[in-house]
């Protein structure tokens, strides 16, 4: 649960509420083209979910296999689930059994004679309930964990690991769970987010992080309930669903119980470049799916002030938490599982930039008072020098416990030098440990003066989002997108990855697990 905030920002309301209409409207326009496409990850998370797992011969994964011979059968636009449902229908067989039929070329789905539709969507409605329970069963899991070991109120330590392999981030990730760690993230592979599939098996081989996998996951949170059940706490998994396999990361995190995922709405098209259409269809049923299991999801708005000025570009942070808000809501995601996104990026040797970091942090707890906010530590101005380094650490954490920010992914001293050791993370816990303790109620003790340099940095940045947002209304959020309104960077409509794997919806176009999540 996330403690409600003292209000000290003395924020306008009604502009406030004014920015929050304007912020659906612009999420109600871009739904309109969502519900009218499809894409071949959309695709490839419903063979996912009906079962179809494995790879070829050739080490391709079996739903790539299946989406890509409907495609070039010209009947992706009706959805995979038709051809899936049908085929059960004709054959008897299960849609592991057809997926390897059609991977040996002994049968082919688009040219099966086609039965009643509402008897393939009944018969494909019975495969895809098994999952929904399935995932409605993992949800029951986490809360009987939390109910058992009682939930933490203050902010989550959150670490990553990012070894490239899964055994040695096991050992890490169980080490960090026994100094003190909430939350472990597996950092993916470089580059992974640009691959058009989801790589299979346990893997050893990585850069900078480790391949997101379904298997990597099981193992990740076997152990983590192992420690967690000789801690006596639950260890929340992280990792990422973003990139041409966003729904299909969510989906496979959501089979293996994760509990938080990095989730959002402009991330990949900003950062990525890949190609807004998909993204914005991409990103829907990853968090109909997110919501469904019961994720936090982590949206990315900190990564604007890796190119942009905290101080300057503050406002286009506000407006996305915004946006980025109204996307999931319209994805049946709760506000308890918005874990907005933020960090503490202003140059260090401005005057008095503890203050505006005070503020922006206070701004984004009192306007999202529900959410669980993702705090990010300084990384933009980490110089390699640790002595300092730690310090901007420490600072960034007495902004998290003054303001209470939920899920606080821990600075590193060596931040710039290396990727974390052991030890590092253990003097980061310990870092945030005091610091939380002794400040714990500091900002129940405190208010802020009124009209003073906080309260008038908050004032200005709203003002500066409310305006930006109109803007984005007015034009549309894809034409802004081509503006480079967000972090600077600009992103034709029609460039970009991945829009080849976009497609128009037929008439009959049928994808079960919306419409079941939704509901349940």
């Amino acid at each position: 649960m996330v403690k409600k905030p003292k209000k000290m920002l003395n924020l306008d309301v009604e502009m406030v509420e004014k920015v929050r209409n304007s912020a659906t409207k612009i999420a109600e326009d871009t739904q309109v083209f969502i519900d009218q496409h499809t894409t071949v990850a959309v695709e490839r998370t419903v063979a996912r979910l009906l079962g179809i797992d494995g790879v070829d011969e050739f080490q391709v994964p079996l739903p790539n296999v299946i989406v890509d011979h409907i495609r070039r059968g010209k009947g992706l636009g009706n959805g995979i689930a038709i051809y899936i449902g049908n085929a059960i229908l004709q054959t008897g067989l299960t849609p592991q059994q057809i997926a390897e039929q059609v991977t040996k070329g002994e049968l082919d789905l688009t040219s099966l004679p086609m039965g009643d539709l509402f008897e393939i969507k009944m018969t494909i409605d019975k495969v895809a309930a098994q999952t929904v329970e399935r995932i409605k069963n993992n949800r029951g899991e986490r809360v009987s964990y939390l109910e058992k070991y009682g939930d933490k109120e203050g902010p989550y330590l959150y670490v990553i690991v990012a070894t490239g392999n899964i055994y040695e981030d096991i050992v890490q990730a169980v080490a960090a769970a026994k100094q003190g760690a909430d939350v472990i993230a597996v950092i993916r592979t470089t580059g992974q987010s640009l691959l058009d599939y989801v790589p299979y098996g346990a893997t050893t081989e990585g850069f900078g992080g480790t391949y997101a996998t379904q298997e990597n996951f099981r193992l990740m949170r076997k152990a983590l309930d192992e420690v967690g059940e000789e801690l006596g706490r639950y260890i929340r998994l992280c990792n990422y669903c973003s990139g041409l396999c966003m729904p299909e990361i969510a989906a496979i995190g959501a089979l293996e119980r994760l509990d938080v995922m990095l989730n959002d709405a402009l991330y990949g098209i900003l950062f990525r470049d890949i190609n807004m259409k998909r993204t914005m269809v991409d990103q829907y049923f990853s968090r109909v799916i997110n919501g469904f299991a019961g994720v936090i999801i982590n949206t990315g708005e900190d990564n604007y002030l890796t190119t942009a000025d905290a101080y300057e570009e503050a406002h286009t942070v506000l407006a996305s938490q915004f946006i980025n808000e109204q996307f999931a809501l319209k994805a049946g995601i709760p506000e308890e599982q918005m874990g907005l996104g933020h960090a503490f990026e202003m140059e260090p040797t401005m005057k008095n930039g503890f203050l505006y970091e005070l503020a922006q942090a206070q701004m984004a707890r009192e306007i999202f008072p529900k959410a669980p906010l993702k705090y990010m530590p300084p990384t933009k101005f980490m110089t390699g020098n640790i002595f300092k380094g730690h310090i901007q650490d420490a600072l960034f954490n007495m902004v998290t416990i003054m303001t209470g920010q939920k899920l606080h992914l821990l600075g590193m001293m060596t931040e710039a030098i290396h990727t974390p050791l052991m030890s590092d993370r253990a003097l980061a816990i310990e870092n945030a440990k005091y610091i939380f303790n002794n400040m714990e109620d500091f900002g129940e003790e405190i208010e802020f003066k009124q009209g003073g340099i906080i309260q008038s940095r908050a004032k200005e940045v709203l003002e500066n989002a409310h305006e930006l947002i109109l803007k984005i209304e007015k034009e549309g959020l894809f034409n802004n997108l081509e503006k480079g309104t967000f972090a600077g960077i600009k992103r034709p409509i029609d460039m970009g990855k991945g829009l080849d794997g976009v497609f128009v919806k037929d008439q009959d176009y049928y994808n079960p697990f919306i419409s079941m999540m939704l509901e349940g």
